[in-house]
């Protein structure tokens, strides 16, 4: 049976790629069709597997920043015709749509948001930004596409969804059912460690960890807001995207901004953070298991994908809105809080990639008319 993998595209590090890694460690000869490619901004990991691009990728502009191809996508998407028996799809908003011979298993991260949650991908109201007003002029035209290319995929195949609130939202967008999957963590706290130079300083006294793509909608100037009202804390920043200048230029001397770490030195972060700060509303949020790998509690919003991941008091604790008032409440209690990093630790090994790798290849093939695997 001949399977292949299907992803938007493939130029951030962020928990969606990481996903595709272990789909591509789930069927290791499978290529993967994208619409576009930067070696250089995902992880190095993707430069030894087949990847299969569309014609998008010959302007080094949309490589570096996809979002300004939004008007493009969508015919781009239809040109990537893929061959094979079953397509594995990583999806918040366009390879569900890719054409193919073959039936369709789509993971589901989302529908897309900058289409039917328009103002809070913007951080805002769509009518402030000439972006902003850039998208409501092409979303009625994205709606119809994505409606019309999610229904033929769920007609080809199977629809899953990473958590409960993207079963309810693919429910309320599309109109059909799908099961949820959670998304595995990929990290080993058995491998080694790598020093982050520019944090050595904190590594004795702590520090609070942020690991996030720098968009408005992730919040992440709220919890530098928060530090800046918390002069005796630390807060470490991971993550790199349109926000980050003016995040650099207005942080306190207690907030300091990474990118572009190995796995080795983010597996350090984890090792050595008091606690991770997840400040925005997520479909699903894999960092908060990348911690917890490490016995580490982790500070979320109440909402989204972490009502399915977070156990309050055991796991990590809740704070009601991302405002740097009720996140520096958090920071505090959180202090005063006594972890038991092995509970912590057991619960993250619950969604492990052994177990995701499993249902995806059973999944596969049952579209595929095959016997699950080991039967």
């Amino acid at each position: 049976m001949r399977v292949a993998i299907a992803h938007d595209y493939l130029t951030q590090r962020g928990g969606a790629e990481r996903v595709v890694l272990a789909m591509l460690r789930a069927f290791p000869d499978a290529p993967i069709f994208t619409t576009l490619y930067d070696p250089d901004g995902t992880y190095p990991e993707f430069r030894d597997a087949d990847i299969r691009t569309s014609w998008l990728n010959r302007i080094p502009a949309f490589r570096r920043d996809h979002r300004l191809a939004l008007p493009l996508l969508a015919a781009a998407s239809d040109s990537l015709s893929i061959d094979a028996d079953v397509v594995v799809v990583s999806s918040s908003g366009w390879a569900h749509g890719f054409p193919t011979s073959g039936r369709r298993l789509v993971y589901c991260y989302s529908p897309a948001r900058w289409v039917y949650l328009t103002d809070q991908y913007l951080g805002g109201p769509a009518t402030r930004s000439p972006v902003g007003l850039a998208l409501l002029g092409l979303r009625p035209g994205l709606r119809r596409w994505d409606r019309a290319r999610a229904r033929r995929a769920e007609a080809s195949g199977t629809y899953l969804a990473i958590s409960t609130v993207v079963q309810e939202r693919i429910r309320d967008c599309y109109g059909f059912a799908s099961e949820i999957v959670a998304a595995p963590h990929s990290y080993d706290p058995a491998l080694p460690t790598d020093l982050v130079p520019e944090l050595a300083d904190w590594a004795a006294s702590g520090f609070h960890l942020v690991v996030s793509r720098l968009l408005p909608y992730k919040n992440v100037g709220k919890v530098v807001d928060a530090f800046r009202g918390l002069p005796e804390e630390r807060l470490a920043i991971v993550g790199r995207g349109p926000e980050k200048a003016r995040l650099q230029a207005s942080r306190p001397t207690n907030v300091r901004l990474l990118e572009g770490l190995t796995d080795g030195q983010m597996r350090w972060l984890y090792a050595h953070c008091a606690a991770l700060i997840a400040p925005s509303f997520e479909d699903f949020g894999l960092t908060p298991l990348e911690a917890g790998t490490y016995g580490k509690p982790a500070l979320t919003l109440r909402g989204g994908g972490f009502l399915d991941t977070i156990v309050p008091g055991v796991t990590g604790s809740f704070f009601e809105s991302p405002h740097p008032e009720t996140i520096a409440a958090a920071v505090r209690a959180n202090r005063a809080m006594r972890w038991d990093a092995e509970t912590i630790r057991s619960h993250a090994d619950t969604f492990n990639e052994a177990a995701f790798a499993a249902r995806l290849r059973s999944e596969v093939a049952a579209l595929g008319g095959e016997p699950p695997p080991g039967q």
